[in-house]
């Protein structure tokens, strides 16, 4: 199954995880990475749940109101047929659903996360091996330059600068494409005299 991949914005978001184990720990910790508001409902949770300050945990069984203003939800629990009760619910909620180890019965699964500051890279088969995913986000990994985080912190804050002085769109993919080589190549962003001889530079174009 090929699977589009879709990044979308979590800052604030409403998240329900059902279960309490350590694969609900996973998801819950990497979901909290990107800002989502994560609640979990179970009767038990993982001391490593229990401990961490960031979810909001519910101490009883799944109930369908537990669905009420969630955008997202991932059933990790070990009963199968509650987790297939939870998707169908989802499903016919219009809310997008992940069930651990069971591709059929998600609208979205999790990818093989790579990330390096603003970058970030998911990797996946489509259910078909994570294993597999894994590996390749590897060696994704093993190709971005050293320092690459504090290089994107730059471009980003330069960027505003360089779209107000060079305002035709189809010019300036060239101009940050030869911007981010200049980066590659110091091995960081640019001090204000070479940023001032880049654009000089570019001017003469």
């Amino acid at each position: 199954m090929a699977l589009f991949p879709l990044f979308i914005e979590l800052e604030g978001v409403d998240v329900l995880i059902v279960g309490g184990g350590h694969v609900a720990l996973r998801k819950a910790q990497g979901l909290a990475g990107y800002g989502a508001l994560v609640r979990l409902v179970a009767p038990v949770f993982c001391p490593e749940l229990e401990a961490d300050g960031r979810f909001a945990l519910t101490r009883r069984g799944f109930e369908d109101a537990d669905l009420e203003g969630a955008r997202l939800v991932i059933a990790a629990t070990d009963e199968r047929e509650l987790n297939r009760r939870v998707s169908g619910l989802c499903r016919a909620r219009g809310i997008p659903v992940n069930v651990v180890d069971e591709p059929g019965e998600c609208s979205f699964i999790f990818p093989a996360l790579l990330r390096r500051g603003a970058l970030t890279a998911g990797v996946t088969t489509g259910g078909a091996s994570p294993t597999a995913a894994a590996w390749a986000r590897d060696r994704l990994a093993e190709q971005l330059p050293e320092g690459l985080d504090g290089m994107l912190d730059w471009l980003g804050s330069v960027r505003p600068l360089i779209k107000e002085r060079f305002p035709d769109i189809s010019r300036r993919g060239g101009l940050f494409a030869r911007l981010f080589e200049l980066c590659r190549e110091l091995g960081r962003g640019l001090d204000e005299a070479e940023l001032a001889a880049f654009l000089e530079a570019e001017d003469e174009r």
